[in-house]
């Protein structure tokens, strides 16, 4: 029978805790203010999280100049900057907030062809 007493060690802790080496210690780390700092870029799959907008729109839209624009790390690998992508979001909530978005128009449902619109009794 085990010993249930003793704490249990889950994968990801047994992985960090191997993974250590003492000598890590002593090899430079990035200073925080480094002239470039680390920005973290998004791929496709991310942004389509963040911003539920299909492809073309965003396609559209950065030809426009009204969203961050795309760059190739690699001839295959396509990503946004995330910090932009972030910006364009809280400016878009902004000026959501002050109604400065153009708004789609309502439809006029009388114009439908199919299930026209029922007469209502007065």
């Amino acid at each position: 029978m085990k010993d249930r007493s003793s704490p249990r060690v889950t994968v990801s802790e047994r992985v960090v805790h191997d993974a250590y080496r003492p000598e890590d210690d002593k090899l430079p780390h990035p200073s925080l203010k480094s002239p470039l700092p680390f920005r973290r870029t998004i791929r496709r799959t991310e942004l389509r999280q963040l911003v539920p907008l299909a492809d073309t729109t965003i396609y559209d839209m950065e030809r426009r100049g009204e969203f961050p624009r795309r760059f190739n790390l690699t001839a295959r690998c396509v990503v946004w900057d995330l910090a932009e992508v972030e910006a364009w979001i809280a400016a878009r909530r902004q000026a959501s907030d002050l109604d400065q978005l153009k708004r789609a128009p309502s439809p006029d449902v009388r114009q439908r062809k199919r299930r026209p619109v029922k007469e209502m009794p007065a």
